[in-house]
This record gives C-alpha cells, sequence and structure tokens, in this order.
C-alpha cells in the first residue's frame, strides 16, 4: 500500500516533478474535487502502483474518485505519442484535471518540460508561450476545449499572430464536450490542425482520436452504449466498490471494459458519439436526448457555444431550452434565432425534439476545467420560467 498525497495543482513544474516520481513508485497524489477521507496523521492509502487519484463530478454531477495507475497514465501518453508523435507541449488546461494531467505525462515521456500560459488564458498568452516554444525547434503540441478554439479563431481574424501560432502546431487535442462543426470547419480552412478526441478521466483522457481507437483501445457497443478496453483504463473508484463494479465489468473471455454512459455507435472501425444515455429528458411521452439536441443547434451560425438543458414544462411534462451568450446570439433577433433553431432540430429529430425556449446570458456558466456548468445552466433555465 502507498500513501495518497493531497497536491496543489496550480505549479505545473513541481506537479510534474510529483507525477514524475509517482510513475515511478513514489507517493501516489490527490487532484482535483477529491476531499480526503483520512486526517494529517493517517493518510490515506491507496494500492500499490497508483500513480494519481483525481476528484471529478464527470457529467453526472455526482462526485467521484478515480484510481489511476502509472501503468494506465503511461499507456495513455505512449498511445497518444504513437498516433501524433512526440515534441514540445503546452500546458493551457488546469493540470488537476486529466487533459491537463496527461500533458504532464506526456512531457515527462517525451524528457522536455511544458510551457504554461502566463496568467489567465488569453489570445495573447496563447500567442507569446507558443512563441517561446517555437524557439526550440521541437513539434509543437497542446490540449484545448472548444470554447479555447473558438475563441482563438476569433482573435486571429483581426491578429495575424494569434492565426500563425495556431498553424504552429503538429496537432491541437480538442476534448471536453462536442466540437462544434462550424469551428471544426473554421480551423480547417485556415490550416490549423485540430485532432477531435474522446475520452474520460476513467481512461486517462481522450483515446478515441477523430473516431479512430488509439493502438491499443477497443470500443464496442453493448445494448446501444459504448464500451472501451485498453491498458488505460482506470482501477475504479476510491472507496466505492459497488460504482467500481458496475462501472468496469469483464466480459466471457475475462476483457475488461469501461462503461462509458454514452450512447454511440462503431462503423467501419470509427466511433460516433450519440450523447449521453442519462442526458435524456421525456417530453410529450417522447424521450428525446438533449446531447442530439445540442450538436444540431451548434451547427447553426451564432450558436456554436450554446448548451441545451432540460427543464419541466406544465404542458409536455419536460422540455428543451436553449442557453446562448448574447455576443452570439444576438446576430438575428432572439425570436428568429429560435424560430431557426426549432426549425433545424424538428427537420433532424422531428418535432417533439424542438427546443421550447431559449435564454439569452452574458457569459456561459463554466466549471474550472472549461466544461458549461451544466447544472448552474439548468438552474438558471428554471428559474427563468
Amino acid at each position: 500500500m502507498t500513501h495518497l498525497i493531497a497536491t496543489q495543482a496550480e505549479d505545473a513544474a513541481r506537479l510534474q516533478q510529483d507525477l514524475a516520481r509517482a510513475l515511478d513508485g513514489g507517493p501516489a497524489l490527490a487532484l482535483g474535487m477529491l476531499a480526503l477521507g483520512s486526517s494529517d496523521d493517517e493518510p490515506e492509502v491507496v494500492e500499490d502502483g497508483t500513480a494519481v487519484v483525481i476528484g471529478t463530478s464527470g457529467s453526472s454531477g455526482i462526485p467521484k474518485r478515480v484510481v489511476l495507475s502509472a501503468e494506465a497514465l503511461r499507456a495513455g501518453a505512449e498511445a497518444t505519442a504513437g498516433r501524433i508523435g512526440s515534441g514540445s507541449w503546452m500546458l493551457a488546461l488546469p493540470a488537476g484535471y486529466v487533459a491537463g494531467l496527461q500533458v504532464l505525462a506526456r512531457s515527462i515521456l517525451a524528457g522536455t518540460t511544458p510551457v504554461v500560459l502566463d496568467g489567465a488564458f488569453s489570445p495573447r498568452s496563447f500567442m507569446d508561450a507558443t512563441q517561446r516554444m517555437v524557439r526550440g525547434g521541437e513539434p509543437l503540441f497542446t490540449s484545448l476545449v472548444p470554447a479555447q478554439v473558438a475563441t482563438l479563431l476569433d482573435a486571429s481574424i483581426e491578429d495575424t499572430g494569434v492565426l500563425a501560432a495556431l498553424r504552429a502546431y503538429s496537432a491541437i487535442l480538442v476534448g471536453g464536450q462536442a466540437l462544434p462543426v462550424p469551428v471544426r470547419e473554421r480551423a480547417a480552412e485556415l490550416g490549423v490542425r485540430l485532432v477531435r478526441t474522446y475520452g474520460s478521466t476513467e481512461t486517462s483522457g481522450g483515446c478515441v482520436y477523430d473516431g479512430a481507437p488509439l493502438e491499443t483501445v477497443a470500443v464496442k457497443v453493448v445494448d446501444g452504449e459504448l464500451r472501451i478496453a485498453g491498458p488505460m483504463l482506470a482501477d475504479g473508484y476510491l472507496g466505492d466498490p459497488v460504482l467500481t463494479e458496475t462501472t468496469f465489468v469483464r466480459d466471457e473471455h475475462g476483457i475488461r471494459w469501461y462503461r462509458t454512459g454514452d450512447l454511440g455507435v462503431v462503423e467501419d472501425g470509427i466511433v460516433r458519439v450519440h450523447g449521453r444515455a442519462d442526458n435524456v429528458i421525456v417530453s410529450g411521452g417522447v424521450n428525446i436526448s438533449l446531447d442530439r439536441i445540442e450538436r444540431i443547434v451548434r451547427s447553426i451560425p451564432g450558436l456554436t457555444g450554446a448548451v441545451v438543458v432540460g427543464v419541466d414544462d406544465d404542458r409536455w411534462g419536460e422540455a428543451s431550452v436553449i442557453v446562448a451568450e448574447r455576443g452570439e446570439a444576438l446576430r438575428r433577433s432572439e425570436s428568429e434565432q429560435l424560430a431557426h433553431a426549432r426549425g433545424v432540430v424538428a427537420e433532424q429529430l422531428g418535432k417533439p425534439a424542438r427546443p421550447a425556449r431559449m435564454i439569452i446570458v452574458d457569459e456561459i456558466a463554466t466549471l474550472s476545467s472549461g466544461k458549461p456548468d451544466r447544472e448552474a445552466i439548468r438552474r438558471l433555465a428554471a428559474e427563468l420560467r
């Protein structure tokens, strides 16, 4: 057994040193939204081989403590290098979450030190950090969330330096949530090399790139749910053997699979994610996937950063609501934009899936990971009836 040491993730250089020791059999690290259950005099212990325990609410909002072994983190980092290559990484995401942590792990594997943004993320800080990296002459890589990519693409219209910085990367991994099609198309037109990633903390980060599983990863569908196998799977959830047993299952061949909770298909080796199995409302007796509605809404110009949530509805039982930021949504009047979105959704998913309302806000609430804070957004939509 090994001790679990709470670690501050703000100091990336210190965390990389701690992670290197953890990967080499040193004390395991506790990161993220994690409350340790023991006092300082009696440190909590985990199984030997554990490198990191990451506290996360995932997409369910229920806190979990994901146990990742040194073997799993190495496997994830090595599989990424095998797909996109090795080089110098920029850390532009919180290191206390798996996407940021994997930037550190990949850097350790490559024998490099990641460049960290000065201060908060902005087009200027991104450009300055990239310029420092270019001088090294190595291939450049980073991980971003879709909102960061959209911010940089918008800034590149007026600032050619931002566009040059974006183009300097051999690959920009984009995950955390679905990448809106308009953002992806804009990047491609500008020569920015984005790689869409799919995965979770339980898979040591992204393990499916542009729909194709990494070399050591297997993906299958059981009863409509995507399941993932591979050496980068987490050991389970600290202190919750029941959740571990129901989430990580073995098939008749003894292969261990992670039940993602996502609906999807695998066609000709390409994984297509349809949305969360539990992000469904029942409106007028019809089951409706909010993820599918949101994906369609985000394909509409002016709504690429919108979030779709479900609320109680007096007539239909439940209904979907579009929440969008003011700067984007008001390219048309609010009523025109809602009418257009309802028409597009109805055409692709049927009339019962049409959003009932649109709410315009100054800024979409986000978590520290950069993902939308869906619970806060849902509460806001419920209050503004």
